[in-house]
């Protein structure tokens, strides 16, 4: 609780939880420390209250391992990163799932629907379950500050996304995991659990991914380097061979249980295979009609796991096309 309202992050207090509860320190020692990062409007409490994004440190100040922000934040104030402004819009994807048998929502108990063809953007109460919920998150993110950008039924009745985007640079990390932490929030309130387990159903089910799309152009006008200007697709191309070159290493970073999304089938390329395409929804990077079309614009990294860390995914997305020299 704060005396008055707070709109800069750099002015609220460090705060520290027990991190020998959450396994992140030991019990003789066991303070984690808190430092805010960024603010974000409170859709819960609404008035001056705020939702304070934080990453978290030892008492002497190093980063705990598991915060994966620091290193993505040293990575986003490189200066030739910055020079290029690297812009994300992620497609997050989740499945609702009832509270006390862990089955979809909206699935009979122990059976199964219809299969999977008419629930893709679908309405009706027999193809669309849960958009009360989805509808309340989207409003909840406006509120936030969220640069909430859409929402659609998914393949698989049960699971929804909604898209993030355009971020800049770390603010795509921040943004996604408050949204996150809203769509737990409200899925509280209405007695549904939300799973971002990449293939929740095994089977002939669709799994979730969280897409990632990705566009730069330089600040200044002494870089060639930009996607979203004129010949900006042959630099598109030349980032796509970059991140083919690290496939092993970027899968490795995408999230877990990846490998059972991943087949070749239902819509992803086989975790294994690397390959891009043009509207290709089997291929790991996909160039859309209107990026060929224009000569410029962005490609989609079809790879990221729903459960995967935007702060290392778009990091690492920008230090391979960006820094890395092959």
């Amino acid at each position: 609780t704060l005396s008055g309202p707070v709109s800069d992050p750099s002015k609220l207090p460090k705060w520290n939880y027990d991190g020998s509860s959450t396994g992140q320190a030991p019990g003789e020692d066991s303070e984690v420390i808190l430092y805010p990062q960024a603010i974000f409007p409170d859709p819960f409490r609404r008035g001056n209250h705020i939702l304070v994004m934080c990453d978290a440190y030892t008492p002497a100040g190093d980063p705990i391992p598991t915060n994966k922000r620091y290193n993505a934040a040293k990575i986003f104030s490189d200066p030739a990163v910055v020079a290029e402004e690297p812009w994300y819009g992620i497609e997050q994807e989740y499945t609702l799932l009832q509270k006390d048998v862990k089955w979809p929502y909206g699935w009979p108990v122990g059976g199964f629907p219809g299969p999977q063809g008419p629930y893709y953007c679908g309405i009706g109460a027999d193809k669309a379950f849960g958009r009360d919920i989805v509808d309340a998150h989207y409003k909840a993110c406006l509120y936030a500050g969220i640069n909430i950008s859409g929402i659609n039924g998914e393949v698989m009745p049960g699971q929804w996304e909604y898209q993030v985007g355009p971020a800049v640079g770390i603010s795509s990390g921040d943004q996604l995991w408050v949204s996150r932490y809203i769509l737990e929030r409200i899925t509280e309130i209405a007695g549904v659990v939300v799973s971002f387990d990449p293939k929740p159903i095994p089977g002939d089910w669709n799994g979730a991914g969280a897409h990632t799309n990705y566009s730069t152009k330089p600040l200044t006008n002494f870089s060639t380097k930009s996607m979203r200007e004129d010949g900006g697709y042959e630099v598109i191309k030349k980032a796509i061979d970059k991140l083919g070159l690290r496939h092993k290493e970027h899968i490795a970073a995408y999230g877990e249980g990846n490998e059972r999304r991943l087949t070749g089938k239902h819509e992803t390329a086989d975790i294994n295979t690397f390959l891009w395409g043009v509207a290709n929804r089997g291929a790991s990077i996909r160039v859309g009609r209107d990026t060929e079309k224009a000569g410029k614009g962005y490609f989609e990294d079809r790879r990221p796991a729903s459960n995967m860390d935007p702060y290392v995914v778009t990091s690492m997305i920008a230090e391979t096309t960006i820094l890395w020299k092959p």
